[in-house]
């Protein structure tokens, strides 16, 4: 019987541990993508430019607003 109780522990722990450790690296990412995000007005305007847009100012404001937007 002591033996079930230990298995029943060692597995409960496991999976706290993964739950912890998932919710830890979420965040962890979360905070790191806001301080360091992916792509930036430079990135962005070379890149339709690269497309054979032109690139106004206006666009790239629009293009950078709906990205954050879907960022959230």
């Amino acid at each position: 019987m002591a033996i079930g109780w230990v298995i029943l522990i060692g597995v409960l722990c496991l999976l706290g541990g993964v739950a912890a450790g998932f919710f830890i690296a979420r965040q962890y990412m979360m905070s790191y993508m806001k301080k360091n995000p992916p792509i930036n007005e430079k990135m962005l305007r070379v890149m339709m430019m690269q497309m054979g847009m032109n690139p106004s100012q206006k666009k790239v404001n629009q293009m950078m607003k709906a990205m954050q937007s879907n960022m959230k």
